[in-house]
């Protein structure tokens, strides 16, 4: 062994989550009425040789005798035959109250520590930030900037990611071309300008004080000119303005989208 240099603690005072136990003698053939028996063998790093039940068996006494003892006990919690039975480690204070210490489950003759709530949500935020965090570095790893262009994609590396980005690629700009059908296209053209017929845009406030001050310049040149009937018209004033609604009206629709071949 190098100088100066430690060794590491074993996994079992590390984190008993990482322990299992079974014998394989009496594994096979457990049943509600042996089980505590089998959990508490000497062999079990999770069984507290201290606690009431080695006293009990020592003394060949039944286990509804723990009811009657006062410390650290072992219970059948719960039974599901023939694979599950969980036993719960807990602390007695008076036949009427037992406070939890740890659960123990036993799947298949192999005993395991149960987490509890805290190491299950330690285990999953964990979990989640890893994955996250090995998204973000592959993500990275395809990203490219360029001066002119900013930030583009790569995925020259990687062959099925590239197809991928040329199949979404396509199918975005055929989505776009197929937007909508020849006859689609006309009907809507059609009705766009028979509402812009019913419903003409009001004139701007701009053009109206426009037509306001040429109405004005009319009438100062009628009052100027007599009786010439050439210089005036009965709709001389609002010419301009029946000029410009008659504009919006002849609008004409876009030219028609030829459809690919």
């Amino acid at each position: 062994m190098l100088p100066g240099r430690q060794i590491p603690p074993p996994i079992s005072q590390e984190n008993p989550l990482w322990v299992s136990w079974h014998d394989t003698q009496i594994m096979a053939s457990l049943d509600p009425t042996n089980v505590m028996d089998y959990f508490c063998r000497k062999s079990n790093p999770f069984y507290d040789h201290l606690s009431n039940n080695e006293i009990i068996r020592m003394q060949r006494l039944s286990l509804d005798n723990l009811n009657n003892m006062v410390g650290v006990e072992y219970i059948l919690l719960h039974v599901h035959e023939p694979i599950l039975y969980v036993i719960r480690k807990q602390h007695r204070h008076n036949p009427r109250e037992a406070t939890p210490m740890a659960d123990y489950y036993i799947i298949g003759g192999t005993v395991y520590k149960a987490p509890d709530l805290g190491n299950v949500i330690s285990s999953r935020i964990l979990s989640t930030v890893t994955n996250l965090q090995s998204a973000f570095e592959e993500a990275s790893s395809y990203s490219r900037y360029h001066p002119n262009k900013g930030y583009t994609w790569d995925f020259s590396s990687n062959k099925q990611l590239a197809d991928k980005h040329k199949a979404a690629a396509k199918k975005e700009t055929t989505a776009k071309d197929d937007s909508g059908t020849v006859f689609q296209m006309q009907r809507v053209d059609m009705l766009l300008v028979e509402l812009l017929r019913k419903f003409p845009p009001p004139i701007p406030p701009i053009i109206h004080q426009q037509q306001q001050l040429q109405d004005s310049k009319l009438n100062s040149q009628e009052g100027n000119s007599g009786n010439n009937p050439s210089d005036t018209s009965p709709t001389g004033g609002n010419q301009q303005a029946i000029d410009i609604k008659q504009e919006n009206v002849d609008m004409k629709p876009p030219p028609e989208k030829k459809p690919k071949i």
